[in-house]
């Protein structure tokens, strides 16, 4: 049996829809998977009247009543009631309410058991906001929603073999250096072990970067790397964890044979990811009893509706977490 992943369908006013649409109808992703768009009916039609995109759209009630066949795709509805309001192309409240609803609704059915993984689809952060909702990404969101401390949720980069896992994330500079303590850092670095082997690596290799030009330089740029990141990787290295560093994060990704770069930085993560996979990257909120991942690019609201959104990034994060799924269905 393979697993269903779960496919919420992201922000209603931008490309997410067609991308879920496209992710789910791709024939990489329906041989791993039983790919399960999670959205508005009403919204996912229009976007695939308006892209061009014939397939036939299944809507169920139930994830016990799932299922695809003869290359249609199947829908479970999380209805939005102001679903009629919501314009292509424009921030509102009611897509923003809409976009994690969908996320919660496929969240749910995951820690039920009801689904093996979840994909999210983009959303917009100023139509959450205008929906009055707190958020600062994905990976907090899906900590709450799985009952755990934001900070207990961190975000991995995912393009091609790269893994890039952040310590900090949606916080200012000054904020982040304050958060950057030896007990967090040997955590994300135990979160990436367990995630890396949950992902099927037996042993994974892990390289930590500082948090100071060239990783402090021996103290000469600062000494957090002495005092905070080293001590940390030692704990980690008695645990049986193989971890390496700290490394300058201008240089380290070069090296080879590293299965999860640790970042202490967001834009040290983002940077590199978008420069070398630009609208390629997928991003996994790892730390939580579920497997859930999204993209790492915006909800296009210039281009929503024209057919031409690139389902690259949303491809990848569906077939890694399909594979993840299935080789835990195994075990």
């Amino acid at each position: 049996m393979q697993p269903i992943v779960a496919i919420a369908t992201g922000d209603p006013a931008g490309i997410g829809p067609e991308l879920s649409l496209k992710a789910a109808l791709d024939d990489r992703v329906r041989g791993l998977c039983r790919p399960l768009l999670v959205g508005d009916p009403d919204v996912v039609a229009r976007q695939a009247k308006s892209c061009g995109i014939g397939a036939d759209i299944r809507v169920v009630d139930d994830v016990a009543a799932a299922a695809n066949s003869n290359g249609g795709v199947t829908l479970l509805a999380c209805r939005a009631p102001d679903a009629a309001e919501i314009a292509f192309g424009a921030n509102s409240a009611a897509s923003g309410r809409a976009s994690l609803a969908a996320a919660s609704s496929a969240i749910k059915a995951a820690l039920a058991g009801k689904v093996d993984a979840v994909v999210a689809a983009p959303q917009n952060q100023t139509s959450i906001s205008l929906a009055g909702i707190e958020f600062d990404g994905y990976p907090s969101f899906v900590a709450r929603e799985t009952g755990l401390s934001r900070d207990d949720v961190y975000l991995m980069l995912c393009f091609g073999e790269m893994k890039i896992v952040h310590c900090t994330l949606h916080a200012s500079v000054r904020e982040a250096i304050g958060l950057i303590t030896r007990e967090r850092v040997g955590h994300v670095i135990a979160v990436a072990d367990r995630t890396l082997k949950r992902l099927g690596i037996a042993e994974p290799t892990i390289h930590v970067g500082g948090l100071n030009p060239h990783a402090g330089e021996g103290g000469l740029f600062g000494r957090e790397e002495i005092e905070i990141i080293k001590p940390a990787m030692e704990d980690a290295k008695a645990a049986g964890i193989r971890v390496a560093g700290p490394f300058g994060a201008d240089t380290m990704f070069h090296k080879k044979g590293v299965d999860a770069f640790i970042v202490m930085l967001h834009d040290q993560g983002h940077i590199t990811a978008k420069l070398l996979a630009r609208n390629a990257t997928a991003g996994l909120a790892i730390g939580s009893p579920i497997l859930f991942s999204s993209v790492a690019h915006g909800s296009g609201h210039d281009i929503v509706g024209k057919g031409v959104a690139d389902p690259t990034a949303m491809i990848e994060a569906v077939t890694r977490l399909a594979n993840a799924g299935a080789a835990r269905a195994v075990a």
